[in-house]
């Protein structure tokens, strides 16, 4: 098998991985993927694409598996990184899996209603015979027959709660429906509470025990259930709001889920931000700078912030990001890390790691 990695070294990542979830470790995680690698085989003839939902269902679930075979073949996996992949549907997909239609263009994937029922008419209900469903459990399927437990097969991007209501309620109609039927509004964020976990338990009865383990759409790798949590809908909505229709729920999936992080998405989020951290079983926070803003460095303030709450931080980039960042706050220790970097770059690389202890 060409991937580069062994069944040996998921013991080191799991056992470093525990006592960062832990705080027993005292340096950070750092994920370096260099990319170059010779892959040691073919190129398969299906071609990659921006998300899985582009490939047409008709192309065989283990022919896009060798396709990813292929892409991940192509990595050296350094420090803490391993191998991993999500079938990639788009964020949000329990939408499809209720009966919203998809729709694939520009690079990306996004849901809208089939038909516009109002407030009353919005109801959801558990399908394990939708098409969408069926599709990510084959190729959970197919990895697990390639694979054998090799790669870290992610969770597909299921979405934020509101995020799923807000598929059904486009536009501003589910802003007005905070003002006008507040009640209802919170009755259907608990249905799709309840949806959001019957999908996540049915597939991980699929994954596990093959599974190494348990990542999301950020491959941060836990031994016990974890998901990179969000609410993209909270960008439009006060920090009143916040706490009455989002927190409640998220404070509840939270004491569901082991090791729960938030995936906070630009500065529209930060207002949200202490409330968030006052969560007690939230592990840790993503925060993602968004498009036109300074970059990771840029926010020290933010970072402070939820170290002094206990919480841990990811983010990705390069090596000098992860330097500033770190100096920024005093020490590196709590920091889950995915870097990326060239095959040529493996000596740089390697000193990077050592430096903080992690070779």
């Amino acid at each position: 098998m060409a991937i580069d990695f062994t069944f040996e070294r998921w013991e080191k990542i799991r056992k470093d991985a525990d006592g960062w979830w832990s705080g027993d470790l005292k340096r950070p995680l750092i994920q370096m993927r260099l990319s170059g690698k010779d892959p040691g085989r073919g190129e398969p003839d299906l071609a990659r694409v921006p998300r899985t939902a582009f490939y047409p269902f008709d192309t065989p679930a283990a022919d896009i598996v060798d396709r990813w075979d292929f892409d991940l073949s192509s990595i050296k996996y350094l420090g803490d990184a391993f191998p991993a992949v999500i079938p990639d549907f788009g964020p949000g997909v329990i939408a499809a899996f209720l009966g919203a239609e998809t729709v694939v263009e520009n690079d990306t994937v996004w849901f809208k209603p089939v038909d516009q029922v109002g407030l009353d008419g919005t109801t959801f209900e558990f399908d394990d015979q939708n098409d969408w469903f069926f599709r990510v459990q084959d190729l959970f399927n197919a990895g697990l027959e390639r694979w054998e437990g090799l790669v870290q097969l992610g969770m597909t991007d299921l979405g934020g709660n509101l995020d799923i209501l807000s598929t059904f309620r486009p536009g501003e109609a589910l802003l007005i429906d905070l003002y006008d039927s507040p009640e209802q509004v919170k009755c259907l964020t608990w249905e799709a509470h309840e949806m959001w976990w019957r999908y996540f338990d049915r597939l991980n009865q699929l994954l596990q025990p093959v599974n190494p383990g348990y990542t999301a759409w950020t491959h941060i790798f836990s031994d016990h259930p974890y998901y990179m949590l969000q609410c993209d809908f909270c960008y439009m909505i006060g920090p009143d709001m916040f706490d009455e229709f989002v927190k409640p729920e998220l404070e509840a999936t939270c004491k569901r889920l082991s090791n729960p992080f938030y995936h906070l998405d630009g500065p529209g989020q930060l207002p949200h931000l202490d409330s968030l951290l006052e969560i007690k079983e939230l592990k840790g926070v993503q925060w993602i700078p968004g498009v036109g803003q300074p970059d990771y460095t840029h926010w020290p303030e933010v970072y402070r912030k939820i170290r002094n709450a206990g919480k841990r931080i990811q983010f990705s980039g390069t090596m000098d990001r992860f330097e500033k960042v770190a100096a920024q706050l005093g020490s590196a220790e709590g920091i889950v890390f995915m870097g990326h970097a060239d095959i040529s770059d493996e000596p740089e690389v390697l000193e990077f790691l050592r430096k903080y202890d992690v070779i």
